[in-house]
C-alpha cells in the first residue's frame, strides 16, 4: 500500500511539473492561420505545411491568427538550396505601420554558405539585431537538405534560439513582448527559383510557466543587448559601462573646449545628434570628446546618418595638437554616405567609405551597411592591434607601431603629424561635419 502511495506522488508530481505542449497545425488544413502581405502559394503535404516560392510578390508570410507573449516554440524545417526564409515570432501586422507590412522578430532560415540560420532579424524594420559572426561556432548547426530542429523560448525581454539542439541566439530587447507565428516564403528575383519550397512541420508551442522550462547552458554564448543606451546584467558583468547615459552630456566635452558646446548638438529621444549646418568639419558646435582617456577597448556605437551625410568616431585623440580650423586630429572610423557624398570617391581605393579606417584603409565594398536605420560600429583595441566592426562583421585590421603602419601614414593627409595613431592613450571623439548624424548607445569595456 505504502509503494503505491508513493507512486501515485510522483506520478502527480510528474504531471504537474510536465511541459504542457499545443499543436499550431493539424496537419490537414489552415485553421487558426492566415496569409499575409505576399501572394506565394501554401500547401499541405504528408502533414507538413509548404511554402512554394513566386515571382511579382513580395515577402509572404503565413501568420497565426492567435498573439503569443511568453512561450517555447518548436517545429522541424527543410528548404531547398538557394532559397532564403524564415520564423517569424513576436511580429505584427499594423494598418498603421507601413500599411500592415509583416514586421516583427524572426528566427533567419538560411542555407546559404553565409550559414546564418537560426540567427535574429527584425523583418520590415531594424534589420540584423543578431547576425552569426556574433557566434560563428553554431554556424555548422544547419544540416543542408534534411529537416532542422527549431527551438525558440521568448520570456519576458530574453529571446533564445537553438538550431539542432545548438545555442545559436540570445538577445534582450523591449520592442515587442506580443505577436504572432509566421511562416515566411521570401520574394524572389531570379525565375530559376520559381517552385522552389521551404517545409514546416510538428509546430507546437508551451505558453503555460515557459519560464519553468526554460533552457540551461553550461557555456554561455554572445548575447546582444538591442535596449537603447542600457547596460544588461551580462554586459555589467563583463565590465561594460555607458560611455553616454542617454540624457545629459556628462562625460563629455567640445574638443576645442572646456565644457560640452552651446549649440551644434541636441540630445532628443534619447539619441545625441549633430545638427545640419554647411557641411563643413567643426564647423557649427565643433567635434565632441570623451573627459576621460582610454587605452586598450572595446568600444560600440549606434549610429545613423542623413541623405549625404559624414561624420566619423575618431580615438587615440590627442586635442592638444590642431587647435586651430577643422577637426581635432586621431584615428578615424568613417561615417558617410557612400553614394552621395563625394569623399568616397576620394582618398586610394576606397578609404575614406563607411567603416574605413579613414584616409589610410578601406572597408570592403560589399559591407552591411543600412542608409535608412541605426548601424553599429564596433571599435577593439588590444595594444598596437586594433580592429573595425560594422554591424558586427570585421572591415578592418591593423597594427599600429609598425613600418607598414608608418608608410601608410606617409601616403596620407596625416604625414603631417608626427607620430599620428602610435599614441599610447587618448580621447574618443564624435565628429561635427555639418551634417545631421544619430548617435546611441555608446558603449565601452576597458581590456
Amino acid at each position: 500500500m505504502k509503494q503505491v502511495i508513493v507512486t501515485l506522488l510522483l506520478t502527480l508530481s510528474l504531471t504537474c511539473f510536465s511541459q504542457k505542449w499545443e499543436n499550431l497545425f493539424n496537419g490537414k488544413d489552415f485553421t487558426g492561420w492566415i496569409v499575409r502581405n505576399g501572394s506565394a502559394e501554401y500547401t499541405i503535404q504528408d502533414g507538413a505545411i509548404v511554402g512554394h516560392s513566386k515571382l511579382k510578390t513580395p515577402n509572404t508570410f503565413l501568420c497565426t491568427e492567435k498573439l503569443y507573449g511568453d512561450f517555447i516554440l518548436e517545429m522541424e524545417f527543410k528548404v531547398d538550396e538557394g532559397l532564403n526564409s524564415g520564423i517569424q515570432f513576436r511580429s505584427n501586422s499594423l494598418q498603421e505601420y507601413n500599411k500592415g507590412r509583416v514586421h516583427g522578430y524572426q528566427y533567419e532560415i538560411d542555407p546559404s554558405p553565409r550559414a546564418w540560420s537560426g540567427g535574429i532579424y527584425d523583418e520590415g524594420r531594424r534589420g540584423w539585431i543578431y547576425p552569426m559572426d556574433r557566434n560563428p561556432e553554431s554556424k555548422t548547426a544547419f544540416k543542408a537538405g534534411e529537416w532542422n530542429k527549431v527551438r525558440i523560448e521568448a520570456l519576458g525581454i530574453r529571446m533564445r534560439t537553438w538550431l539542432n539542439g545548438v545555442p545559436v541566439a540570445d538577445i534582450i530587447d523591449d520592442l515587442n513582448s506580443t505577436g504572432f507565428i509566421g511562416l515566411q516564403v521570401h520574394q524572389i528575383a531570379n525565375p530559376e527559383q520559381v517552385g522552389k519550397t521551404v517545409q514546416w512541420k510538428n509546430i507546437r508551442i508551451c505558453t503555460e510557466n515557459p519560464s519553468k522550462h526554460a533552457t540551461k547552458l553550461k557555456k554561455e554564448i554572445y548575447q546582444a543587448n538591442c535596449i537603447d543606451n542600457s547596460i544588461s546584467e551580462r554586459e555589467a558583468r563583463e565590465g561594460w559601462k555607458l560611455l553616454w547615459d542617454g540624457k545629459t552630456t556628462d562625460g563629455w566635452r567640445g574638443a576645442k573646449l572646456t565644457a560640452f558646446p552651446e549649440g551644434g548638438w541636441k540630445i532628443e529621444n534619447g539619441m545625441l545628434k549633430v545638427l545640419k549646418s554647411d557641411g563643413g568639419e567643426s564647423t557649427n558646435g565643433g567635434d565632441i570628446v570623451t573627459t576621460k582617456k582610454y587605452k586598450n577597448f572595446e568600444l560600440s556605437v549606434d549610429f545613423r546618418i542623413t541623405e549625404g551625410a559624414n561624420s566619423g568616431i575618431k580615438y587615440f585623440v590627442d586635442t592638444e595638437l590642431n587647435k586651430g580650423t577643422g577637426s581635432s586630429i586621431g584615428c578615424e572610423f568613417q561615417i558617410l554616405d557612400d553614394q552621395n557624398h563625394p569623399d568616397a570617391k576620394l582618398g586610394v581605393k576606397g578609404n575614406r567609405t563607411a567603416g574605413s579606417l579613414y584616409d589610410l584603409i578601406p572597408a570592403p565594398a560589399g559591407k552591411m551597411f543600412r542608409k535608412t536605420e541605426f548601424n553599429n560600429a564596433r571599435i577593439v583595441v588590444n595594444g598596437n592591434k586594433v580592429q573595425h566592426f560594422l554591424n558586427h562583421r570585421l572591415v578592418v585590421e591593423y597594427e599600429r607601431n609598425t613600418q607598414l603602419w608608418q608608410a601608410l601614414v606617409n601616403y596620407s593627409k596625416y604625414q603631417v603629424w608626427p607620430g599620428f595613431g602610435n599614441a599610447v592613450e587618448g580621447n574618443i571623439l564624435l565628429q561635427d561635419h555639418g551634417d545631421e548624424v544619430w548617435f546611441k548607445s555608446i558603449k565601452i569595456k576597458e581590456l
